[in-house]
């Protein structure tokens, strides 16, 4: 997307402005300076890469399709409904001040008072999905195939200077530096300025030409470009009405299996204005399918649900009695903390489920039985088995939920207490809202998930395990979690890894995801 200039009519700076302004009202208080990013010019120093074209007039550049390396907009999630209402208080102003003036103000209301560690989090745990989902193919294989790779850039660095070293292995970073006041940003710019990007181009490589410069069709970019020995510009129309633009999962320079934030969807201005319209609606249904799913039967829950718009798939069928007085023991992929609940109601039986964390709130309007686990093995296994001595058991081996097509590494304690066992592959989609977080509210998760205006659960219930497969056959405890691992990784798509709970908390919040219990005990 290319930064307004100011020849460009009032339409389309209004346009851009909107854009700029509703994504604020995504949480992302952050994003503002993010979409500045439009504004941006990559080079790539490598003697081995030479193009055809070595025309320098503006009108000239070749289209970035021949060798581009671009990102149509990237937005963020941090801040506070506070900053997005400011943001929008400021939208008249923006109208008539120039370029910097403008990208001045939006850092400003950005970043006052934002806590140093909030935008180091947002950075690790939110940007990278969107930074891949908006990746260029074609670009980013031009750029892995270079040498040395700088990235020029108006919006603060700290925006995106981790995901292009970490994900693109990029070799230096030149953006706008941020004044701070101990662990917070002042909201003003260091005293270097904004960052210009040809004269940084200038000051870093001298007389020294780069072999080739991407920009938009900005007039800062061509000012930029026009410094190369080789310069494309980023034909976004191209790149929209090409597939193969578009940058595949499996290639991904690095899997995206763990990312935070609860927006589920590409925030464009219709998507995000439709998002707020919808909020109130929402709201009031999400309330009305927790009521459903808490206080109404079985199949008068699933009939409402449906009506309300939940789609809820159900494939397989509910395995006969255990024939040795025990509860069978049911092992689902976790979605999120409602899996046992759609499982329950899709048996149409009371279930038990075992956690590690749970909040409060969520345990309060938790309309099955939930039982806390203490981490201590021969204690959760003494409770496991006297919840199975009482009736079904839920239990969720990865210990935290994970919302890319991924398994993580299924905790074996559950092989070693039943030799029923049925596995249950469970999936959810949603359009709107994440219903999981791993560092905000988690007692809001079940609201955000009803929230979406046509939330789906998939709930597929495999056979038995055979007896022969389990630790009852003479198979260790582990060999019996992989197994079951790599079965509900073929019924779902997904594929297996040895992550766990601790990688993703350590990954998106920086703890190790453990909830302390502040209960007294007897």
């Amino acid at each position: 997307m290319t930064a307004p200039v100011k020849t460009m009519v009032f339409p389309m700076v209004l346009l851009k402005l909107v854009d700029w302004l509703l994504y604020q009202f995504l949480g992302n208080s952050c994003y503002r300076a993010a979409m500045k990013v439009i504004n941006h010019g990559f080079f790539l120093k490598n003697t081995s890469i030479k193009s055809s074209s070595s025309s320098h007039q503006i009108p000239l550049y070749p289209s970035v399709t021949k060798c581009q390396f671009a990102w149509q907009k990237i937005p963020n999630t941090c801040g506070s409904i506070f900053r997005a209402f400011l943001l929008l208080l400021s939208c008249p102003l923006l109208l008539v001040l120039d370029y910097e003036l403008k990208l001045r103000v939006m850092i400003f209301i950005t970043f006052c008072g934002l806590r140093l560690e909030d935008m180091d989090s947002v950075s690790r745990a939110v940007l990278p999905k969107f930074y891949l989902e908006n990746l260029n193919f074609h670009a980013f294989e031009v750029l892995d195939s270079v040498g040395s790779k700088v990235v020029f850039t108006s919006v603060p660095r700290v925006m995106v200077e981790g995901f292009l070293k970490e994900y693109l292995n990029v070799d230096s970073v030149k953006g706008t530096e941020l004044h701070k006041v101990g662990h917070y940003f002042s909201g003003l710019v260091s005293s270097s300025g904004l960052l210009i990007k040809h004269r940084a181009l200038k000051d870093l490589f001298g007389e020294k030409r780069p072999d080739i410069g991407i920009g938009t069709s900005s007039f800062h970019d061509h000012l930029l470009i026009s410094l190369c020995k080789d310069a494309f510009v980023i034909n976004k129309e191209e790149s929209k009405s090409s597939a193969n633009s578009v940058m595949p999962r499996e290639k991904y320079p690095k899997p995206l299996v763990f990312h935070d934030g609860r927006l589920a969807f590409f925030p464009t201005p219709f998507a995000t204005l439709a998002m707020f319209l919808w909020i109130p609606v929402g709201l009031v249904l999400a309330i009305f399918r927790l009521f459903v799913g808490i206080c109404l039967p079985y199949k008068m829950a699933i009939f409402l649900g449906i009506s309300s718009g939940v789609n809820l798939r159900i494939k397989g069928r509910a395995p006969l009695r255990s024939q040795n007085g025990k509860g069978v023991l049911y092992v689902c992929t976790h979605r999120t903390l409602l899996d046992p609940v759609f499982l329950s109601t899709s048996l149409g039986k009371p279930l038990t489920a075992v956690t590690y964390s749970l909040s409060k709130m969520s345990e309060i309007i938790a309309p099955i039985k939930t039982v806390r686990l203490t981490r201590d093995r021969k204690q959760d296994g003494e409770t496991m088995q006297k919840l199975l001595s009482e009736g079904d058991l839920v239990v969720c081996p990865e210990g935290t939920t994970c919302r890319e097509p991924y398994l993580l590494r299924f905790s074996s304690l559950f092989a070693e207490l039943a030799d029923e066992i049925v596995p249950v592959a469970i999936n959810t989609n949603v359009t709107m809202f994440y219903g999981t977080t791993a560092s905000g509210l988690k007692c809001l998760d079940p609201i955000f998930f009803l929230m979406n205006p046509r939330p789906c659960y998939s709930v597929q219930i495999l056979g038995k395990v055979p007896k022969e497969l389990t630790c009852a056959g003479g198979k260790s405890s582990h060999e019996v979690a992989n197994y079951i691992q790599r079965q509900l990784a073929h019924a779902l798509g997904f594929k297996c890894t040895s992550l766990t709970r601790r990688d993703k908390y350590m990954m998106l919040a920086g703890n190790e995801g453990v909830v302390q219990d502040n209960r007294k005990k007897p």
